[in-house]
């Protein structure tokens, strides 16, 4: 009965699982998309779709997906396990700035949910101009295959980051050096080298609920969507939120990158 039981669980991971080639052409397509605002592709690679736009579900056509935008910089991850890949969109010089936080979800190789993070003008901490400049200045190359860190370490460093808010008292790997990114501003804009990332506890109680992952062990990164509490009161149970972590050696190592609608 035992190995029944692993039987099961591992045709259900291999169902599970796509190929990296499979979700750059997913990621691509998006790209595309938002760059031009046609559809066209995007929608041949989709089926049974669900949108989800800050939370709120829409349509690809009344999403900002068709609303063509001048991008002037992407990074994005793949997670070949869970199927999924992460987007990281920065558009400052756009007429209306953005910076675009969106996770695909792909179910035998179609992606079938979307979930956008839009932040702009008025959002916490918003400065696309800033976000740029930082974002373009980091170096995130692939990690050697000797070097590379199981995902479920890599989730765990990102999870004790953000546990840490609620509890200082969570250990969390820091490396050194490390800088943050919230919105537009950086925590060590004087390159000093020293590890700058640690956050001060909030108010409790507090948690940052609700949290989906995307984790690339080729790129040593994971990015955490999840409902940070408290900053808009019309929002009780959270505002949308997306923490993007590079993890190297086993210390968070790179930039934490949050946008909040």
């Amino acid at each position: 009965m035992i190995t029944s039981f692993v039987l099961l669980g591992l045709a259900a991971r291999a169902l599970s699982e796509c190929t990296r080639e499979v979700l750059i052409t997913a990621s691509n397509a998006y790209i595309s998309a938002q760059s031009s605002g046609s559809l066209t592709t995007f929608n041949t690679l989709s089926a049974n779709l669900t949108y989800l736009e800050n939370n709120i579900t829409v349509t690809p056509s009344t999403s900002l997906l068709a609303t063509p935008i001048k991008i002037d910089f992407n990074r994005t991850i793949h997670d070949t396990v869970l199927c999924r890949t992460y987007i990281e969109l920065t558009a400052a010089t756009n007429p209306h700035p953005y910076v675009i936080s969106t996770a695909l979800y792909l179910t035998d190789d179609k992606i079938t949910y979307v979930d956008s993070v839009v932040a702009d003008a008025g959002d916490w901490a918003f400065n696309a101009t800033g976000h740029l400049t930082y974002t373009k200045s980091e170096s995130w190359p692939s990690i050697p295959p000797s070097a590379q860190l199981p995902r479920a370490q890599i989730q765990a460093a990102a999870d004790a980051y953000l546990d840490s808010w609620g509890n200082g008292s969570v250990p969390v790997p820091y490396g050194t050096p490390c800088a943050r990114l919230e919105g537009g501003s950086y925590t060590d804009t004087k390159n000093s080298g020293k590890n700058t990332c640690k956050m001060p506890e909030f108010p409790k109680p507090f948690y940052a609920g609700n949290r989906r992952y995307i984790v690339d062990v080729e790129m040593g990164a994971v990015a955490v969507f999840n409902d940070f509490p408290f900053i808009e009161k019309t929002k009780p149970a959270g505002t949308p939120s997306v923490n993007f972590v590079r993890v190297e050696g086993g210390s968070v190592g790179g930039i934490s990158h949050e946008q909040f609608e």
